[in-house]
């Protein structure tokens, strides 16, 4: 018809499919398969042990879990994690308060020396007190252990909190007339407890995998249970079903810390209108400052002064038994390879898991996320005997092989790397992205040019961090390490079963070394990145 007009084309639809599909996965296909197939290699060995567990019936699998001896080895472990967890609280919230908050003496210093029992793996710990004092065996000597070695994952995240949170609640406390003492107690604290429970939790799944310390003191945990059923019989369906309740176990706790944490969040963070920007005010500790000095000074000395003196008594009375010096040379040399190959191993797998939980967030992403983090709540102990299972039945070519002892260090630290890509990769400018797309550079090219160089710093903490924790792992190097090859770990362990303390020492110094040289890294960094945060503020 004449002066009509042509309706216009309709727009072409996307298939249903496809607008179903998650952002993640219809902007970025490569780097969500990529993230689907970490997801799926993380979880693998946890549903092979599942299988293996329920292999012969159910009925097999609960007359192992109702036995007497399993719930003794609950009981026990349970309780030590629970004391443990404790007393890292109290002398994590009270150390980071001394060193952010008072005027403490030094309290420079003596924040990086607190984080320094990082550095000591919890068997060397137990090693060197062991060798000194041999009553102390059982679970005092493992609570005292795990205690001085575990406290730092209380102490570094509630020290970030005391730097962080709004000064201006404490002071309206002391307007209201409330003295130091009990604007500590019920504000200073309150701020600070979703950290607190953070670093709790890290230190009850540490004390729940912790293998070496327990069996030095010979204090028979759950790890300590799961090893001595894979090693003393043929059949390893009891060893399997203990892994699984132990990983059970470590899950409950998981959630329920994830529950306090959040309600804790929802009453302890509040402001006053939008927050002070400013550092927080320090507290003078008067007739308390020598106590406070004296007892700064205790702690390190049990935490530090105990286990490096026991060492460098050994190594004096050790060079009498002439040390293999090749052996130690060849576990050293080990030790530093499969954990800079598990370091780069675990960044590598990170990094699209970094990505997707940075750029596309949705349900895709933190189920691919929530995934990643099941390593979180796995012990070593597990893991290893999930991947000799898979090994022995499905991949025998691989078994006690440097690729099967390298994936169980990606999957048992995973986690550590994706929160150190995570926060690099939420640091690098989108804009800048943006800009390097507008001038014709694809997404991939921008990805390798832009925001991986800009998020390279949280990267090399992330992998120091790994490099430093498997450099210490223990449980899982026992069972998959190659045939004819040993770590600085295993070597000591091996060398302190049959109490040769002389010749284990120079294993634990070297290790100490070792994990020591990441540990100052990562501690200077984070107080640099304090200091910087406060002349921000």
């Amino acid at each position: 018809m004449i002066g009509t007009q042509a309706a216009p084309p309709p727009r072409p639809r996307r298939p249903l499919a496809r607008a179903l599909l998650p952002d993640a996965v219809r902007n970025a296909p490569l780097l969500a398969t990529a993230g689907l197939g970490v997801a799926v290699l993380v979880l693998i060995p946890l549903g092979y042990l599942v299988v293996r567990a329920f292999e012969r019936g159910t009925d097999t699998f609960a007359a192992h879990v109702f036995r007497e001896r399993t719930f003794d080895l609950l009981l026990r472990s349970l309780t030590l994690a629970a004391a443990v967890t404790l007393a890292c609280v109290v002398i994590g919230v009270l150390a980071a308060w001394l060193v952010v908050r008072s005027n403490l003496p030094f309290r420079g210093v003596f924040a990086v020396l607190f984080t320094l029992p990082l550095a000591i793996p919890s068997y060397v710990a137990g090693f060197t007190w062991i060798s000194a004092w041999p009553g102390l065996a059982g679970f005092p000597g493992a609570f005292l252990v795990l205690t001085l070695v575990s406290y730092p994952y209380v102490l570094l995240p509630v020290m970030a909190a005391l730097r962080s949170t709004d000064p201006a609640l404490e002071e309206v406390s002391r307007s209201l007339g409330h003295g130091p003492v009990r604007t500590f107690l019920l504000v200073t604290l309150r701020q600070a407890r979703p950290a607190a429970l953070a670093g709790a939790l890290l230190v009850a799944l540490y004390v729940l995998s912790d293998f070496g310390a327990v069996a030095l003191m010979r204090y028979e945990a759950f790890t300590v249970g799961i090893y001595t059923s894979y090693r003393a019989s043929f059949d390893r369906t009891p060893a399997a079903v203990l892994g699984c309740v132990l990983v059970l176990l470590a899950v409950i706790i998981t959630v329920a810390e994830r529950r306090a944490r959040g309600k804790a969040a929802l009453t302890g963070q509040a402001r006053v209108g939008a927050g002070a920007a400013r550092q927080p005010d320090i507290v003078p500790l008067r007739r308390a400052r020598p106590l406070a000095l004296l007892g700064s000074v205790g702690l390190l000395a049990v935490a530090l002064g105990v286990p490096l003196a026991s060492l460098g008594r050994w190594l004096v009375s050790g060079a009498s038994a002439q040390v293999d010096v090749g052996r130690l040379l060849s576990a050293t040399w080990t030790t530093v390879q499969v954990s800079a190959l598990g370091a780069a191993l675990t960044v590598l797998l990170a990094l699209p898991v970094g990505v997707l939980v940075t750029r596309y967030r949705g349900s895709f992403s933190r189920g691919i996320e929530l995934a990643s983090y099941a390593g979180h709540a796995l012990p070593g102990i597990t893991v290893g005997l999930a991947l000799v299972f898979l090994g022995v039945r499905v991949v025998p070519g691989l078994y006690q092989e440097l690729p099967m002892l390298v994936l169980a260090y990606a999957v048992l630290f995973l986690p550590l790397a994706v929160g150190a890509v995570r926060t690099g990769i939420a640091a690098s400018p989108v804009r800048l992205e943006e800009v390097s797309r507008s001038l014709g550079k694809g997404t991939t090219i921008t990805r390798l040019r832009v925001t991986l160089p800009l998020a390279a710093p949280g990267i090399a903490a992330g992998a120091a961090l790994v490099f430093l924790t498997a450099a210490k792992e223990l449980p899982a190097t026992l069972l998959l390490r190659p045939t004819g090859s040993s770590t600085l770990a295993t070597e000591l362990w091996t060398l302190t079963e049959v109490v040769a303390y002389g010749a284990a020492a120079p294993y634990g110094a070297m290790l100490i070394l070792i994990a020591a040289v990441p540990s100052v890294v990562l501690g200077h960094k984070l107080r640099s990145r304090g200091r910087d945060s406060e002349a921000g503020g």
